[in-house]
């Protein structure tokens, strides 16, 4: 059955802008919103524009933009009819132009869906990384989106083979109107096989020449394969030291078989300064920044200095933080950088002080775009005053890092996954106890409905000291449960578990942490969550563990460029809290 779709558009002041409509007899409403939200004609008449010459432009532009339309979705013999108080729009001398637009009548005819009748490709290499395209095959819905996804599929095959210079040599593309066929042949000009030749420079950088090439790694003398010509690029972009980083071939091989490439870099500006602010009702106000250097030394070196001041307004005293890491790319090879890490630290929490100074160096591995891992040694020197008693902790501390970040986005995830583990042996000296810390932060993100409206995030902590007794370790390295960081509704770091009349933090830790985001505007996302923390004094939580838990509901309003602003309020449901409703306030997602 035909089905007449008609858009009226300016029809409350016809003084001024044209009547506009289109008319796709025959066309679903799918294609029909897709020749609505494509015409120019519609969006210019919804603005209410009113002038001869913009609303021909858009007119004569259409005939070109729906037909496109069509064609992408397998309709390869429309009839598209613009008429301007009754006269084809494409008849209309641009030099003898009506004094006005009343109205603007658009017919669309599809016609006939096409289908393959043949569909080849070739020649192709004998193993193929790229699937050419299911539905290009006879039978299959034909159309210029299945088209270019297969003569894409066809150069990258020849590309991945080693063939840089690949591309469609020829095409024979014939439709059959009476039958609605396409026949289509295309036909791949793969080039020869070529090695990697010399990177070059097209512009000078603020970064070393030489600096640039170790980090690129540019893989000169391999055979030719687009994912080695993109880790070269990614490298460098990783630095953060530019801003843009292009890597184009040269038109022609060298005689020996090799392509040269030319890079053109742009180069950020070397310094960049950072705040944040975090709010709650427990934990008081919590202050940061971080000023950086991007270029130290003239090798994209990058210096990064971090302080924090956090407990203001809340019952405890200050607690302060200062950091200084210092990375130097490519210092092994051009995935492997050497960092140097100086750190201080005053903490006044719920159950205990600590002044802290650490000093290490280690080297960082990346092993692709989401996956990272470090490793370190250094000094730890802690003065601690808790439960029992002020006692000063020396460690030699190796510390063990992999980070593996598969979410679409880390500002606001919809899918995905992160995680993060990481160990802290450490031997003691002048007294102090050997053991072992390890660490974990799991997180999934599940999006459903229309743009991932609804999203289900989880979040899992675990954490575990091996060796020593309670007494035996500095607090600075045992697990406390409570507030933004673990379970809202709960006092920051309230719950501990029982030590010498008073309350230690546990060797064993687990919280779990479950959110409903919804979101129901552009900018604004509401969230329910439940979060529920576990504190042992031995290395691993059981059923017997101290527990606590807290729920509430929040809202996020999304920035630009920065993400989420985040509000929530959380009540303890399960174990004493003394403030009873919280408040958080901060910048991002809560995980």
């Amino acid at each position: 059955m035909a089905i007449m779709a008609i858009l009226f558009l300016g029809a409350g002041n016809a003084a001024m802008a044209a009547d506009t409509r289109l008319t796709a007899p025959g066309s679903d409403g799918d294609l029909r919103d897709l020749l609505q939200d494509a015409s120019a004609t519609l969006s210019a008449s919804a603005r209410g524009e009113t002038g001869v010459q913009p609303l021909l432009a858009a007119a004569l532009s259409d005939y070109r933009t729906l037909v496109q339309v069509l064609y992408d979705q397998g309709y390869f013999s429309p009839v598209v009819q613009i008429r301007m108080d009754g006269r084809e729009a494409a008849r209309i001398q641009p030099l003898n132009l009506p004094p006005e637009i009343k109205s603007i009548d658009i017919t669309v005819k599809a016609g006939p869906k096409f289908t393959f009748g043949t569909a080849e490709l070739g020649p192709l290499p004998p193993k193929r990384e790229v699937e050419i395209p299911e539905d290009f095959a006879a039978g299959r819905t034909a159309t210029t989106a299945v088209l270019r996804d297969a003569a894409n599929a066809g150069v990258d095959n020849w590309r991945y083979a080693g063939h840089p210079q690949a591309d469609v040599g020829s095409q024979s593309i014939t439709a059959n109107h009476l039958e609605a066929r396409l026949n289509a042949s295309l036909r791949i000009a793969p080039g020869p096989q070529l090695r990697f030749g010399a990177l070059k420079l097209a512009n000078p950088s603020a970064v070393r020449a030489e600096a640039i090439q170790r980090i690129a790694g540019f893989p000169t003398g391999e055979v030719f394969h687009p994912d080695l010509l993109s880790k070269s690029s990614t490298r460098l972009r990783r630095t953060g030291a530019f801003s843009s980083v292009v890597i184009r071939p040269a038109k022609t091989a060298n005689a020996d078989g090799t392509l040269d490439y030319t890079a053109t870099i742009e180069d950020m500006p070397p310094r960049r300064l950072t705040f944040g602010a975090e709010l709650s009702s427990s934990d008081g106000l919590e202050v940061s920044t971080t000023w950086m250097h991007r270029n130290l030394f003239g090798g994209a070196e990058r210096l990064r200095f971090e302080a924090r001041l956090s407990g203001i307004g809340s019952a405890n005293d200050l607690d302060g933080r200062v950091a200084l890491r210092l990375d130097r790319p490519a210092a092994f090879g051009p995935d492997d950088s050497l960092f140097y890490l100086l750190e201080a630290e005053r903490l006044d929490e719920e159950h205990y002080t600590a002044t802290r100074g650490l000093g290490g160096i280690g080297v960082r591995r990346v092993y692709s775009n989401q996956l990272f891992a470090e490793a370190a040694v250094g000094f730890d020197s802690t003065l601690a005053e808790d439960v029992f008693g002020k006692r000063r902790f020396k460690y030699l501390a190796g510390y063990l890092r992999a980070e593996y970040d598969g979410r679409d986005s880390s500002l606001s995830a919809t899918s995905g996954y992160y995680l993060d583990a990481r160990a802290v042996p450490f031997i003691g000296l002048d007294g102090s106890k050997s053991g072992l810390q390890l660490k974990f932060d799991g997180r999934a993100y599940k999006g459903f409905g229309p743009d991932d409206r609804i999203v289900l995030a989880g979040r899992l902590q675990l954490g575990s000291v091996i060796g020593p007794s309670l007494s035996e370790i500095s607090p600075t390295l045992l697990f406390y449960s409570g507030g933004a960081g673990s379970v809202r509704g709960q006092e920051f770091q309230s719950l501990g578990v029982p030590a010498g009349g008073g309350t230690a933090g546990g060797r064993g830790y687990l919280a779990l942490s479950g959110e409903v985001r919804g979101r129901i505007s552009e900018k604004f996302t509401l969230v329910g969550f439940y979060d529920v923390g576990l504190v042992d004094a031995d290395s691993f939580v059981s059923s017997d563990s101290a527990r606590h838990a807290g729920a509430g509901v929040g809202v996020r309003y999304d920035v630009a460029g920065i993400g989420a602003i985040r509000f929530d309020l959380a009540y303890p449901v399960d174990g004493g809290s003394e403030d009873g409703l919280q408040f958080y306030i901060g910048i991002g997602q809560a995980f």
